[in-house]
């Protein structure tokens, strides 16, 4: 069973949430909060598997919110799909450095939010390659917005104990390459990329590939104008 904690400040909104996820046999909607405070206190007592979370709420906003709640949790921790009526880049990228997992505009399907919620709860990312590299073109690269220095401390001993394999995997995810093109260019079958990814993700402690492109501009293993790195044009 699938656990799920909603987060909006409209009630109407949680309920109608709540009908279209509760129609399924394998998702149990355990708690809902109407700020971001109200979700931190929840999902540390339920313990869900998915956060749906609102961005514009009261006293404590979504992006704080999923912070906090990621920050707060061990390996395995729920995993926080964005939900917001705002196509804007700029909660999109907060919301991927805040620790969000995926992210979900409310003018999808009940059908998209039921996949959504599942594609999560196994551990996977919502997020297409494609908007990856939308992300990083519009913020990425963008001066001052993500710190390019060498890695320090633990993010180096991360790093290092990728294999040179695992790095270049690596450096793809983060440049925006879907499993299949990673395959094609390190002429590789997708079954394995697929492990080299999850090793990575390991590796370094990360829940996810979207936070792979996170940390991987974080700490330098990828930079403007590398060839890897996706261009503004």
């Amino acid at each position: 069973m699938i656990k799920v904690l909603l987060v909006d400040d409209q009630q109407l909104v949680r309920a109608g949430f709540r009908v279209i996820l509760e129609t399924e046999d394998d998702i149990a909607v355990v708690a809902e909060a109407a700020d971001g405070a109200e979700a931190v206190a929840l999902a540390a007592r339920e313990r869900p598997d998915v956060v749906l979370m609102d961005v514009e709420m009261p006293r404590m906003d979504g992006l704080e919110a999923t912070r906090r709640i990621v920050a707060g949790s061990a390996a395995g921790g729920p995993a926080v799909l964005i939900l917001t009526t705002f196509d804007r880049d700029d909660y999109l990228f907060a919301a991927l450095q805040a620790g969000a997992s995926g992210f979900l505009l409310k003018n999808g399907t009940p059908e998209g939010l039921i996949d959504a919620v599942r594609i999560l709860a196994r551990g996977d990312a919502l997020l297409a390659p494609e908007l990856t590299r939308r992300v990083i073109a519009t913020f990425a690269l963008a001066p001052g917005v993500l710190p390019k220095a060498t890695p320090v401390g633990p993010a180096r001993q991360r790093l290092s104990s990728l294999t040179e394999r695992e790095r270049e995997v690596l450096v793809l995810v983060a440049g925006g390459s879907s499993n299949a093109e990673i395959a094609e260019r390190m002429f590789l079958g997708e079954a394995t990329v697929k492990t080299h990814v999850s090793r990575v993700l390991t590796k370094l402690g990360l829940r996810d590939r979207t936070q792979a492109v996170v940390f991987a501009y974080e700490h330098g293993v990828v930079t403007p104008g590398s060839p890897h790195a996706p261009s503004q044009g």
